[in-house]
């Protein structure tokens, strides 16, 4: 017995496909010419690489970034040595995946030149049955330099494409350098590489078809394609139902019925259980299982309404029948040096959507298609992704090579990605068609008639052509939703406000007031933005103690927009008093911060269902940095991710102004009504009342409406600087509530606090104060996250604040401590 199972051994390896991660074999690189090898490890990059080995310092820290910038002009080489059984070899057919491979790659197997590629998103499969050996076997990649490659290129055309040496490599645009983060062009092994062991068959592609759903019945048809090579009958098993085919040497494609009894949709955050059915795909070969695959699937329908309406066209997602306003934020690469973010990290940072009441991300096309993980997060907790291509603010070329290399990474990320039920829409690109048309890119690069022509030719075959045709030969009709551009037009036309999506940038970059973002909403916001700069503790992880202000060139070198700073100080001389301690400075920055996206976001609840969506620019960031994010590098929310929660609230009450009245609205995004009582109190800062009403109200499902109005004559006999309004809305066990401030925070009358710490338990604290605290900052050395902060505190008022740890010390602090 012991000597047949022996025997057996190998033949369950040989007719089970498995497969072998070369990642984990022992790798070394090198800079092309040089003669000394170091360890490697992969996935990874170069410079994570050499900081490993201590050849260069860490990139993020100071004003390193300058002296690394050499990196990019070099070639490296990476090889490593793996041995193969022979019960291995055995197999039928043996693959080598490639999964990233960052960029222009050369690789040799055992001496032989095996594969050449040029594209960081694609996937690169090459069959090695015949060119591996028993015992050792040697694998070598040698990459180009990027950067050269790209500038090799450009001396190619007789013009300069806008983007610079970047258009012409499909790799992520923002390591070229963002106002945002900064340049380190990466090469290296930055994705798994596998052998894939399989014999008589495979499974190529599985992608399914929702033909209908209903409350009683859903009916799918699974799509699989099979690389078979042996004739002969097999059988498909999904779940528990079973086909049997006949299937033919050579690629397959079969089709599968399955129905769902009473099937449960998949809804977003805040509307509904985001419902996941799994799916186990064998292929079975007399009734052993050759190959096999897992599936979730979200049973949902989701459209794209653009009609046409009083004010221009529509623009809006419908889910399950029913118009969502899309509450969320643009989402960038979480670090510069993409293998070494780990799944916890894209678990908090969908976490973090989740958190604050989003439903919606923004997979911004200037980065990279994220990773599997970061959608399976999405699929679990109902935040749906606005999904672009990888091209960001310039042109590209149109020549074939091009063309085919971008739809075939069309094809490789489609694949992977199509069966999420998060995925919403594919957007061409990124602010290319506003550029061309408002950027002054054609007067600039002075181009002719000639070939400015080419340059449009060629964005139009890339964007409304090779791309929504490759889409309609990959996807079902329900899940092909494609948008060419966004935004559809530029932020300063008055059509930007009308139709599409809108980047409104008249904040910031057009220095613009915040109050214009009342004024300026559109059918769906889907960028627009301020900056905050990080907590203390984040530049401390960079710069010195002696480099903490803002004049220091550590400080910054982590400041990537070239007016930024000087920005942020113009907008604080209108709103604040500018504190002179920059402790305090980061911390009215980010008040500041929260501020303007509070203006922006509840403008644009309000206006719903003219404006159906708010995105801001952005969520996170791929470095230490000041930057428009509410999430720093290290995951410290900033004031505005706390704001966020509270403005994308399914309720939400929200106070707007006209020169008569003050209008309070209640903005509803569930899908149930509510009746209740409003309550309002006009309070002065030690908490007398002054002024007092009420009214019952109704509140309709999806709606935003105004439920009272408060005329301006009614508060004239008091100091608006020294009082502010309470708003109240109270329904069953629901109570939403909103302080609404008359003047700019520098105008308020505000006295000093005397704020107490109550300790009800090690993880849970109450705060109050004898006067309004504004802005109350709660921090602590021992690295505990508050579950709020930044916020007010009523006198005679208690808030109760979780902490994820028990700490010690929690320093304290409000806005009036920033007038001394």
């Amino acid at each position: 017995m012991k000597s047949l199972f022996l025997f057996l051994i190998p033949l369950l390896l040989w007719s089970q496909n498995s497969e072998r991660n070369l990642s984990l074999e022992n790798w070394k690189f090198q800079k092309k010419g040089d003669s000394n090898l170091l360890q490697a490890t992969v996935p990874g990059t170069v410079h994570t690489d050499l900081l490993a080995n201590k050849i260069i310092p860490d990139p993020f820290l100071g004003t390193n970034e300058k002296q690394l910038q050499w990196i990019e002009n070099e070639d490296w080489e990476y090889e490593t040595t793996f041995s193969l059984s022979e019960s291995e070899l055995k197999n039928q057919n043996i693959d080598l995946i490639f999964e990233g491979l960052d960029t222009y790659a050369t690789v040799f197997l055992n001496g032989k030149l095996l594969l050449e590629t040029d594209n960081m998103f694609r996937t690169w499969n090459t069959s090695v049955k015949n060119k591996l050996q028993k015992g050792e076997n040697h694998l070598k990649i040698v990459f180009k330099s990027a950067v050269n490659f790209g500038k090799e290129e450009a001396k190619k055309l007789p013009y300069v494409l806008p983007g610079d040496e970047k258009v012409f490599t499909r790799k992520a645009q923002y390591q070229y350098g963002w106002d945002w983060g900064p340049r380190f062009v990466t090469a290296g092994i930055y994705r798994p590489i596998k052998l894939h062991f399989w014999n008589n068959l495979k499974i190529e592609t599985i992608r399914y078809e929702q033909n209908s759903l209903t409350d009683e019945l859903a009916k799918l048809n699974f799509i699989i394609t099979l690389n078979c090579q042996k004739d002969g009958d097999y059988n498909l098993k999904i779940n528990d139902e079973t086909s049997r085919f006949n299937l033919k040497k050579g690629i397959n494609k079969i089709q599968f019925p399955f129905e769902i009894l009473n099937p449960k949709r998949w809804w977003t955050n805040g509307l509904g259980e985001a419902n996941l059915y799994s799916f186990q795909i064998n292929v079975l070969e007399n009734d052993k299982i050759v190959d096999s695959k897992k599936l979730n699937i979200g049973l949902r329908t989701i459209e794209l309404i653009q009609e046409k309406d009083k004010i221009g066209t529509s623009f809006y997602i419908k889910l399950n029948g029913i118009p969502v306003f899309m509450k969320g934020a643009n989402y960038i690469p979480p670090d510069s040096f993409l293998p070494r973010v780990s799944d916890s990290v894209y678990k908090n940072i969908v976490k973090n959507a989740v958190d604050v009441n989003m439903n919606m991300l923004r997979v911004w096309g200037g980065g990279v298609y994220a990773e599997d993980i970061f959608y399976d997060e999405c699929d679990k907790n109902g935040i749906l992704v606005w999904q672009d291509f990888m091209f960001a603010c310039a042109m590209f070329p149109g020549d074939e090579k091009f063309i085919e290399n971008v739809k075939n990474e069309v094809i490789d990320n489609v694949n992977r990605l199509q069966n999420h039920a998060s995925i919403a829409l594919w957007c061409g690109n990124n602010e290319s068609d506003e550029g061309w048309k408002n950027w002054g890119w054609q007067k600039q690069y002075k181009y002719s008639v000639q070939d400015s022509t080419k340059i449009w030719n060629d964005y139009g075959r890339l964007f409304h052509d090779v791309i929504p045709k490759t889409l309609d030969s990959l996807l079902s009709k329900e899940k092909n939703i494609y948008w060419p551009s966004s935004p559809s037009i530029g932020w300063g036309k008055k059509e930007s406000l009308l139709q599409g999506d809108s980047h409104y940038w008249g904040i910031w970059w057009g220095k613009e007031p915040f109050e214009n973002y009342e004024r300026k909403v559109g059918r769906f916001m889907s960028e627009y933005g301020f900056q905050g700069m990080p907590n203390l503790k984040t530049f401390k992880k960079f710069a010195s103690n002696e480099e903490l202000n803002l004049t220091s060139e550590s400080v910054k070198s982590h400041q990537k927009h070239g007016t930024g700073y000087e920005t942020i100080n113009e907008y604080m001389v209108r709103d604040y008093n500018v504190p002179k301690l920059f402790e305090d400075y980061i911390y009215v920055s980010q008040l500041l911060q929260a501020d303007g996206m509070k203006t922006a976001i509840e403008a644009h609840r309000r206006a719903k269902p003219n404006c159906m969506g708010t995105l801001y620019w952005q969520l996170n960031d791929c470095w230490p940095v000041t930057s428009w994010s509410s999430v720093d590098y290290f995951g410290n929310w900033k004031a505005l991710h706390y704001q966020v929660r509270k403005s994308f609230e399914n309720l939400l009450i929200s106070v707007d102004e006209d020169e008569l009245n003050y209008k309070i609205y209640l903005v509803n995004d569930s899908l149930e009504n509510f009746g209740g009582n409003f309550y309002f109190d006009l309070l002065d800062f030690n908490g007398n009342k002054l002024w007092s009403s009420n009214v019952v109200a109704v509140v309709p499902a999806n709606s935003s409406l105004i439920h009272f109005e408060i005329s301006k004559k009614a508060f004239e006999a008091f100091n608006l600087k020294e009082v502010l309004l309470s708003v109240h809305f109270n329904s069953q066990d629901k109570i939403v509530n909103s302080l609404y401030y008359f003047v700019k925070p520098k105008d308020l009358k505000l006295t000093k606090p005397s704020i107490k710490i109550n300790k009800i338990d090690d993880v849970t604290i109450e705060v109050s104060s004898d006067v309004l605290a504004k802005n109350v900052y709660l921090s602590s050395d021992e690295n505990t996250f508050f579950s709020d902060n930044y916020f007010d505190v009523l006198p005679n008022e208690k808030v109760i604040v979780k902490l994820s740890k028990p700490v010690k010390n929690i320093v304290v602090k409000s806005l009036f401590d920033t007038l001394k």
